[in-house]
């Protein structure tokens, strides 16, 4: 019981061959889309975002907080290093309108150019 409630968190920061990927919600609007990607304890500086080709990259790095040392870690749950995502969007052509960053989360706004 206890490993199938791990498993969301699990399933949510994937592995991968670039590291990990963060999990990502798409909502359309009228005019373009919102996308606000789970990126917690990333610092804005730390990601680059890359529109093209009919998808969306965001990819960066994680790092570690700066510790005390000796540290004894109990667990450790939350991904650290390179992330990348990579987002097939729906038809059409976007750019990035505006781009946020708050409660561990980046927010993205994409304005739909061809309507």
């Amino acid at each position: 019981m206890l490993a199938r409630a791990e498993r969301p968190l699990r399933d949510a920061f994937r592995p991968t061959a670039t590291g990990w990927e963060p999990p990502i919600d798409v909502l359309e609007t009228e005019t373009g889309l919102l996308i606000v990607v789970a990126l917690p304890g990333v610092r804005r500086d730390e990601m680059e975002i890359v529109i093209g080709q009919g998808e969306l990259l965001v990819r960066g790095t994680r790092r570690w907080p700066t510790l005390r040392r000796p540290t004894r870690v109990h667990r450790v749950e939350l991904p650290h290093g390179r992330f990348e995502r990579r987002l097939p969007l729906p038809p059409g052509i976007y750019r990035l309108a505006s781009r946020d960053h708050a409660d561990g989360c980046l927010l993205l706004t994409l304005s739909r150019l061809d309507r």
